[in-house]
């Protein structure tokens, strides 16, 4: 069994460039963030894609619908996918400071980032359950990229969670 997964971050949101963790709160892409959501698509869409799930918070949907409007991939949502729940901390910049706090304690209110990648981890081994031999897009955020670096690369979270986070065009893996 293996299924191939592209991975993309949602694009660029008003919250990213005003330095603010948007956590479970919706968020909308700037200008340039629907630009790069166009650029998604473009390197995307004839690459043999199945389906494409995305976040189900309104910055990762807004890049799915952007990057593959009146396209063939169908647009799945998925709760599971969501960034890591910072509580009462969503929306402020409180969360950027120190990640590594709160591997393993979770936010006031909210959850901690291992929580957060099990709870990616789920989707992943359902992913590979059901969409064998299929390829595969996935949109997130961090904690999508955690769960996948730790489920098909074997990482250790606190080994992946050191490293600053940067964006790039795309990951690819196998599960």
């Amino acid at each position: 069994m293996s299924t191939e997964v592209v991975y993309e971050t949602h694009s660029t949101s008003e919250d990213n460039e005003a330095g603010i963790a948007t956590g479970w709160l919706p968020g909308r892409l700037s200008a340039a963030g629907r630009e790069q959501a166009r650029e998604l698509g473009e390197r995307w869409r004839d690459d043999g894609l199945a389906i494409v799930f995305t976040s189900d918070l309104g910055r990762a949907v807004e890049t799915a619908e952007l990057a593959f409007a009146g396209t063939a991939p169908p647009l799945v949502p998925d709760a599971r996918l969501r960034e890591c729940n910072y509580g009462e901390l969503n929306g402020t910049a409180e969360p950027l400071k120190d990640r590594t706090a709160h591997i393993d304690v979770p936010y006031p209110g909210g959850e901690s980032w291992r929580q957060a990648a099990e709870r990616v981890a789920g989707f992943l081994e359902e992913l590979l359950r059901e969409r064998d031999g299929e390829r595969v897009l996935v949109i997130g955020h961090i904690a999508t990229w955690l769960a996948l670096e730790v489920v098909a690369r074997g990482r250790e979270l606190d080994e992946v969670m050191a490293e600053p986070f940067a964006w790039r065009p795309g990951w690819e893996y196998v599960l």
